[in-house]
């Protein structure tokens, strides 16, 4: 019997986990970040386990838990162990996400996935002048983003969304018009943590009226490209407090959001209507959820009895 293990994340839930280490290093070099930019350093600990109803034979994995290195965002260390003990490797996929593959081929009851992250995050430093609708509507363009104009089958959104869209738009200029779009699907979509999954759809989500933070950068990213605006989706997590002291542990949350190109890539959060800034971690971007999942793998042998997930935040400076 095969299976994904690709999943949305549960409601976390405490205990101890097993920690038999396989480390991963933090293997790209950033940027300095320009020093008058405000930077939390915050270290994630994202847990995850899954539970067999009897030995599994074999496992194949890949887990996409490695925080990125940008302008933005410095990873200072990073990890990722696995209990039962796995050979594991790193490569960058096709959208630039590291991703730790591993397999495991002898029988295991439980596998647990710990990854542990220090980066230090903040606002982008500086952008780009933004560009005009006529640039955007550009050969050049067009075909150097077609990838993040296209509709999916996660994101694509029905036309009387769109015309709405438009009229929030208004004459707004490229970088405005992201804003006012992710300020309308907030405004649209009730936050209700349950309400949907891995495959509901954009549309679903907005006829329903709520979602959780990956229904809603997927509806912002569909309306971002319906309007001619390269748009890709975001994932990382979140620290819930704005004010959060240094050294106090919280559950924290795998998140999503949306960048859109409007001369330089500008990221927003449209589940809590905030600029991407100090509290905010970067995982990985693509076209929707599917090219970013934190976990995804199959396995041979008797059924899942599902899995647990515990993502923990500190601020450390």
């Amino acid at each position: 019997m095969s299976q994904s293990q690709s999943q949305r994340l549960p409601e976390p839930v405490t205990g101890p986990m097993p920690r038999s280490a396989v480390p991963q290093t933090g293997q790209f070099q950033a940027q300095p970040a320009t020093p008058s930019v405000e930077r939390w350093r915050l270290q994630v600990v994202h847990r995850t386990k899954f539970s067999y109803a009897g030995p599994v034979r074999s496992s194949y994995n890949e887990a996409r838990m490695t925080p990125e290195n940008t302008t933005r965002q410095t990873t200072l260390r990073s990890r990722v162990e696995v209990e039962p003990a796995a050979t594991m490797h790193a490569y960058r996929d096709y959208w630039g996400s590291t991703v730790t593959a591993f397999d495991l081929h002898g029988p295991h009851r439980e596998l647990a996935v710990v990854a542990t992250s220090v980066v230090e995050a903040g606002p982008e430093p500086e952008q780009a002048a933004v560009v005009s609708w006529e640039a955007l509507g550009d050969a050049d363009v067009v075909d150097r983003f077609g990838e993040m104009l296209r509709p999916t089958r996660l994101t694509a959104m029905d036309a009387p969304v769109v015309r709405a869209a438009r009229d929030v738009v208004g004459d707004a200029d490229p970088r405005e018009a992201g804003h006012r779009i992710s300020r309308f699907v907030h405004d649209h979509m009730q936050y209700l943590s349950g309400s949907t999954n891995v495959k509901t759809n954009a549309m679903q989500a907005w006829t329903s009226g709520k979602g959780v933070c990956q229904d809603m950068a997927h509806v912002s990213v569909g309306l971002l490209r319906a309007l001619g605006i390269p748009a890709r989706y975001v994932s990382g997590y979140l620290h819930p407090k704005p004010g959060a002291p240094i050294g106090e542990a919280v559950r924290g949350e795998s998140h999503a959001w949306v960048e859109w190109w409007d001369g330089s890539w500008t990221g927003y959060d449209p589940t809590n209507v905030v600029e991407i800034g100090t509290r905010h971690v970067t995982l990985g971007r693509g076209r929707d959820y599917k090219d970013v999942p934190p976990l995804k793998g199959i396995f041979s042998g008797p059924r899942s009895e599902g899995h647990s997930v515990v993502v923990e935040v500190t601020r450390l400076a």
